[in-house]
């Protein structure tokens, strides 16, 4: 269990109440949870799973293997159909389970991770080579997580992308977001789409909505905290068309039959 608080006095009568009722034992200030490892220092507090990714590699033997320095191939065609032959499904599942929990403090791979969880029933040898680089990828950059810093702006900010038609098996695309209060990433998300989009400003809007809706839960949950946002939250998306259909919400796109869903 982790007690956490900015309220020292509170933290301690909780604990001594939780030691009334049950066997317990503090360990002291948070270090490993769970398979996540937390290191405090003046630039704040950092996350990390370097021996999670340690024991990972060593169950696989791919101790020796070597790095790459991207986790997926340049357009790759996971989603075509294969001749190849099926692998063992229940490896495959648990190689890509622990790479799914790996995503807490390495969202750089949560696209890859996303596409090649989609696979888990029938994965073939294109498949399992793929999970394989995300593991040669993963050596060359081990001790890669999250640093939470204290920062004076209170400031919440969401950046949204989208590939359209990526999936070449059903031609549908993904969304992916990332949420950021006060320069700290906090939030974020692959997510595929569950209808085809008819064009690359629509994946994009689609994209938009996705990351609002986690924007407008954030600001709830630090309401709920106390935590008042003194400034505009912003939105920030690469596709023009996109831009302008969210700017203007009656303008043509829509009565022409281009609204998205």
């Amino acid at each position: 269990m982790v007690l956490t608080g900015n309220d020292p006095e509170e933290i301690e009568r909780l604990h001594n109440n939780l030691a009334s009722k049950f066997e317990m034992k503090d360990l002291g200030q948070l270090r490993y949870f769970l398979g996540i490892e937390v290191s405090r220092s003046r630039h704040g507090i950092s996350l990390s799973q370097r021996k999670y990714v340690l024991d990972l590699r060593t169950e696989t033997g791919m101790l020796t293997c070597k790095p790459v320095e991207t986790p997926m191939e340049i357009n790759h065609e996971l989603g075509t159909s294969s001749s190849q032959s099926l692998v063992d499904v229940g490896r495959y599942q648990r190689l890509v389970e622990k790479l799914i929990y790996l995503t807490n403090t390495r969202p750089e791979i949560a696209y890859v991770v996303s596409m090649v969880s989609q696979f888990m029933h029938a994965p073939s040898e294109k498949h399992m080579n793929a999970v394989y680089r995300i593991l040669r990828y993963l050596k060359g950059a081990p001790r890669k997580g999250l640093l939470y810093s204290k920062n004076e702006a209170s400031t919440i900010e969401g950046y949204t992308d989208a590939d359209w038609a990526g999936d070449q098996l059903n031609m549908k695309s993904t969304s992916g977001y990332l949420i950021f209060v006060e320069g700290n990433l906090v939030t974020w998300r692959s997510k595929k789409h569950k209808v085809v989009t008819r064009s690359s400003a629509e994946a994009e809007f689609q994209s938009m909505a996705y990351g609002l809706c986690e924007l407008l839960w954030i600001k709830g949950v630090l309401k709920d905290l106390g935590i008042e946002c003194s400034r505009p939250i912003s939105l920030f998306c690469d596709n023009k068309s996109a831009i302008e259909i969210a700017q203007n919400p009656s303008s043509l796109y829509h009565e022409k039959g281009d609204a998205v869903e």
